[in-house]
């Protein structure tokens, strides 16, 4: 099995197992560094698969919620060496899948080669990087791959049927199916029209599809659930952890 197929396997238990796999969303190292560690391994216990973000100072798909965590974590000196690192020394791995969201500075200040590497190394199994265009993603791609490890895709509503389909052949893990043409963190929760979109793009994907941005509450996973693989819950769950609430509690909420 590659690497980036514990990603998809994951998911598809959860389904198998008769409900929507949840794939939750943190800012690496926010809201302290200190806790970094244990807040992901809480977080893993209940998400299928987790997205690990990368701090970054223009996070351009992103709302303030995660904007916000973002500088915190910045500001508070985590990096993208600074998370391999802490990755590094955790014991016996985290109990789901990781995927680092970065946008494309970072790993490329970090070098492709020495990124899939100690990707490999910490336990990762794939990336998604927002500002980086499919045309551009060769040099990336191939340096991921020839470790075992994904460049997940992401596609909206607005995607061309003929560019949907090279996206979805050409993703690994899973298909990340944005489910407004917007930032995340929007509070007027998933739109009316989302069934025939998703049902769209999980027709036309050989590997599961998650829906992310908008989803905040137990109802919006079942909804995406039933037309996809799983819910990314990414500004809902940052904000739970910028009032200092219990993560595991809000994830176990979630679940319709």
């Amino acid at each position: 099995m590659q690497v980036h197929e514990r990603i998809g396997a994951a998911l598809t238990a959860a389904n198998e197992a008769g409900r929507p796999a949840l794939v939750p969303f943190i800012t690496a190292g926010y809201p302290e560094p200190a806790d970094f560690i244990s807040t992901l391994k809480v977080i893993a216990e209940t998400g299928d698969v987790v997205e690990l973000g990368i701090p970054f100072s223009d996070p351009m798909a992103d709302g303030m919620t995660i904007q916000r965590s973002s500088f915190e974590a910045l500001r508070k000196g985590v990096s993208l060496k600074w998370i391999f690192d802490q990755l590094d020394a955790v014991e016996g791995g985290v109990a789901a899948p990781l995927v680092m969201m970065s946008y494309l500075n970072p790993l490329l200040a970090f070098g492709y080669d020495a990124l899939a590497e100690r990707a490999l190394a910490a336990g990762v199994c794939g990336f998604i990087v927002p500002d980086l265009p499919f045309e551009e993603s060769a040099e990336l791609r191939d340096a991921l791959e020839a470790k075992g490890l994904g460049l997940i895709q992401l596609v909206t509503p607005a995607t061309p049927d003929e560019r949907l389909q090279k996206l979805c052949a050409a993703s690994r893990g899973f298909v990340y199916a944005v489910t407004i043409t917007g930032i995340t963190g929007g509070g007027t929760g998933l739109p009316a029209d989302l069934t025939d979109y998703l049902d769209k793009v999980t027709g036309m994907s050989s590997i599961p599809v998650c829906a992310g941005f908008g989803i905040r509450e137990a109802q919006d996973v079942a909804a995406v659930g039933r037309h996809a693989a799983g819910a990314i819950v990414g500004s809902a769950l940052v904000e739970t952890l910028e009032r200092g609430a219990d993560p595991g509690a809000f994830l176990e909420s979630l679940r319709p």
